[in-house]
């Protein structure tokens, strides 16, 4: 038998031990999530009380664990609570200068309508195998699965190739300024380390995601004059005004932006007008400000400059028609960064670990959702997003398979020990 052989079969026994460890400790897995998914963490930008508690009971956990821990608050003066918190924990290998990253996030969306929950969705609920919570799926599952990935590494005291560690971090959903972007720009990472996000995925776990649309979330503001609704002629409808220049830019959009492209799950750019805000109480009144929004995710084939030189055209065109004034105002921006090469370290460690836990290698795909994925691709970092989920992030009984859970963990668990240096 070849030493590689040898080296390869011994690689797949710590393999199959870990994930009959990861098998073993099932139900501390199920009791720790269920107990941080009862802690809200809906994100301060969206009405709620941040992700300080959650992050504190994943710091305690950790230290408890004898894990190697560090903590980044970042400031935030706009927040009642003052920063943002942003935990990791790493376990070191033979190469202390590089480290292959888990990061997954704290925060979560509001849980929308409540009466289209059929349980309290911070009160976790499990039936049938799956967990009902909001934060199940978004992001809670695979900050659990890496994070038990790694007390199995640490547990087992394997040898490995370089540190391996996880980072739980804030306000991914609105925007990463007090995550992912603050640790970037701080230099938190080095040059050398691997990256994966396991914030998308596929019910199967075959999708390994290397690529985001440009993301576009823009607010337009219509002002005309307030009336009575009996005599509209005294005054100027901004919701009118609004509604005339949603469709016009609609209309714009989809005749313009028209390419496809097979790669992403959704082949075609999408230009989705969503949030609108109250204008007036009353039936009876015509109102004289309006405010909707449009959530652009746009392939990389085009240039979001040209989107938004498109939607400056038409305001002026609306603001001729109706002598109204328009207010355009860009709520995020994030240019879609370069592709992962298939073939890149990063990538074909996870395509080798998916394979042995799976028995399928995976499929390389782009999807329109954007993760922080797309922000270590724009510095240069390549970057795979994956995990096994049925995609139902932000939904209104949202749930994360428990099953689905047990199989990332040992599949993030599995990838240092399959790693093999690039030729």
């Amino acid at each position: 038998m070849s030493q590689a052989k040898s080296e390869r079969t011994k690689a797949e026994e710590i393999v199959e031990k870990i994930s009959n460890d990861i098998d073993a400790d099932r139900e501390k897995i199920l009791d720790f999530f269920v107990k941080m998914l009862r802690i809200k963490s809906v994100n301060p930008s969206m009405g709620g009380p941040g992700e300080i508690e959650r992050a504190n009971f994943i710091q305690s956990y950790l230290d408890k664990e004898g894990f190697r821990t560090e903590r980044v608050d970042v400031p935030d003066p706009g927040f009642s609570g003052h920063f943002r918190p942003n935990v990791s924990a790493k376990i070191e290998g033979a190469d202390k200068m590089r480290t292959l990253w888990f990061l997954a996030h704290t925060d979560t969306v509001p849980e929308g309508s409540r009466e289209l929950w059929k349980s309290d969705p911070f009160d976790p609920v499990i039936k049938d195998g799956k967990i009902f919570a909001r934060g199940a799926e978004d992001n809670g599952q695979s900050l659990v699965s890496s994070l038990f990935a790694l007390r199995a590494l640490q547990k087992n005291n394997v040898k490995l190739p370089f540190n391996v560690g996880i980072w739980a971090v804030a306000d991914e959903e609105f925007g990463s300024k007090y995550g992912v972007k603050y640790l970037l720009e701080h230099d938190y990472f080095r040059a050398d380390d691997l990256i994966i996000v396991p914030d998308s995925g596929s019910p199967e776990g075959r999708a390994i995601e290397v690529a985001e649309k440009n993301l576009l979330w823009f607010k337009i503001t219509t002002r005309g004059k307030q009336v009575h609704a009996s005599t509209p002629g005294h005054g100027k409808n901004a919701h009118r005004i609004g509604m005339d220049l949603a469709m016009r830019l609609d209309k714009v959009f989809h005749e313009k932006y028209t390419k496809t492209n097979d790669m992403y799950d959704v082949p075609s750019s999408t230009f989705e007008p969503t949030k609108v805000e109250p204008n007036v109480p009353n039936i009876n009144t015509v109102p004289g400000v309006d405010v909707f929004y449009f959530d652009c995710r746009v392939l990389p084939e085009y240039s979001l400059d040209s989107v938004i030189s498109d939607i400056h055209v038409a305001i002026e065109e609306v603001e001729s028609k109706f002598g109204a004034k328009i207010e355009f105002e860009i709520i995020n921006r994030e240019d879609a960064g370069p592709v992962t090469s298939s073939t890149s370290e990063v990538a074909v460690t996870l395509q080798r670990s998916v394979t042995m836990i799976n028995g399928n290698p995976g499929t390389f795909i782009g999807i329109g959702g954007q993760t922080v994925g797309n922000l270590f691709r724009k510095k240069g970092f390549p970057t795979v997003v994956w995990s096994t989920i049925d995609d139902v992030p932000h939904e209104p009984n949202e749930y994360s398979r428990f099953e689905n859970l047990i199989f990332d963990a040992k599949v993030f668990a599995s990838m240092p020990l399959l790693y093999s240096p690039s030729k």
